[in-house]
């Protein structure tokens, strides 16, 4: 049953493509300069006529996502990454469709990896959401479409906020309850710059607007099945540009980024090193929302209390490599964890740290702020795995 939220929108400005619109959205990238360009990175062996005739050999949304998607993101991976991995698929009910909630890495590349691994372990890939401040070229957003993304509208008005979040939660709620498709989203609007990962409470109001059983918050959230996922880089390449910025932010308040600096963000994400990268599937939530039907938390207290529940979970289920234990004693003066590295692994992380440094380009640049900065962002998720286990 449809809640009368979903059935006053139809969701086509949001949604990704139907399967008769593949055609147009290929040829709209056949012709696009612009995806030329980003394929002699990306694929740089690839002759531009042989992946054009591989995409029109794509009829269905389906297919682009399994051929020529999946085969993008897995040459990224191969290019970028150590090892790609994930554990802990006993954890989802593999014929219900469920609400993956992570923290945020990688503008592009977190729900990309998450898919292609849910793909080969046999969980299928979700619908993804994804901010259009991203859509800054067609075929861009050609792209994400055709990859089964739905599209998140940031920076409106607030008198619009109210509209367009109604609309989301809505077709959040007929993606899982009508279509049975599971969807990723990350749980807060951006990354959490600093690696210190916390639900916005915002994201569960916006979840909750559009649920069938009205002034229940509990019991709209449980019917999206929710399921945290804690994703682990070993490196993020873009850690000395989210340092930059904090810099930038603390000299200069008014300080706002480009849609240039949003792109180069994209572009050091994809291209650049991530060591490591591994997803834990953690457990679903209902039983634990359940649990708090008891307590007659008020709705706001009720929201951060299903943050927390969320942000538990993801903190349970890192996985930490030597340079976040480095940066924690590093950050802290400590040799708290001198049993989880040995002294080539500090030298190499301190050799990493300053080539970071170095590609910082600020006129009055504060190196022991910036340092501080990287540091943190290592050393958060050990942090709050500490606190919360």
């Amino acid at each position: 049953m449809m809640s009368t939220e979903q059935t006053s929108f139809n969701f086509d400005n949001i949604r990704p493509y139907y399967n008769d619109e593949v055609y147009d959205a290929i040829e709209l990238l056949a012709a696009s300069d612009g995806l030329r360009h980003a394929l002699t990175y990306i694929m740089p062996e690839m002759d531009w006529d042989q992946f054009v005739e591989m995409m029109r050999s794509c009829k269905t949304k389906e297919q682009f996502k399994a051929t020529m998607a999946y085969n993008a993101v897995m040459q990224i991976a191969k290019m970028t990454t150590f090892s790609l991995t994930i554990s802990g698929r006993s954890h989802v009910p593999k014929d219900t469709p469920c609400t993956f909630i992570s923290n945020h890495r990688d503008i592009v590349l977190d729900a990309a990896f998450l898919n292609t691994l849910l793909h080969d372990v046999g969980l299928g890939m979700t619908q993804i959401a994804i901010g259009d401040n991203l859509l800054i070229q067609p075929w861009i957003k050609a792209i994400v479409r055709l990859s089964n993304c739905f599209i998140v509208k940031r920076d409106l008005p607030v008198r619009q906020l109210l509209e367009v979040s109604k609309e989301l939660s809505a077709y959040i709620h007929h993606t899982i309850n009508e279509t049975k498709e599971s969807i990723w989203i990350a749980q807060r609007q951006g990354r959490a710059k600093d690696s210190n990962d916390h639900t916005q409470p915002s994201l569960l109001k916006m979840l909750n607007i559009a649920g069938q059983h009205k002034d229940n918050t509990l019991r709209n959230l449980m019917d999206l099945n929710i399921v945290p996922i804690a994703i682990s880089y070993e490196y993020d390449p873009c850690d000395y540009l989210k340092a930059k910025e904090y810099q930038q932010k603390r000299d200069y308040p008014d300080f706002v980024k480009s849609k240039r600096d949003d792109l180069f963000s994209m572009e050091t994400g994809l291209l650049n090193n991530k060591g490591r990268v591994h997803f834990t599937l953690g457990s679903p939530i209902n039983d634990k929302l359940k649990a708090l039907e008891a307590k007659k938390l008020d709705k706001n207290a009720l929201i951060s209390a299903i943050a927390d529940v969320i942000d538990k979970e993801i903190y349970k289920h890192y996985r930490f490599y030597p340079c976040n234990y480095i940066a924690y004693d590093m950050l802290h003066q400590s040799v708290y964890f001198r049993a989880n590295y040995d002294q080539r692994d500090k030298m190499l992380f301190e050799t990493y740290l300053q080539k970071q440094m170095n590609k910082i380009d600020l006129p009055d640049k504060d190196e022991l702020f910036l340092r501080t900065k990287i540091l943190e962002m290592y050393s958060n998720p050990l942090q709050n795995h500490i606190d919360n286990t």
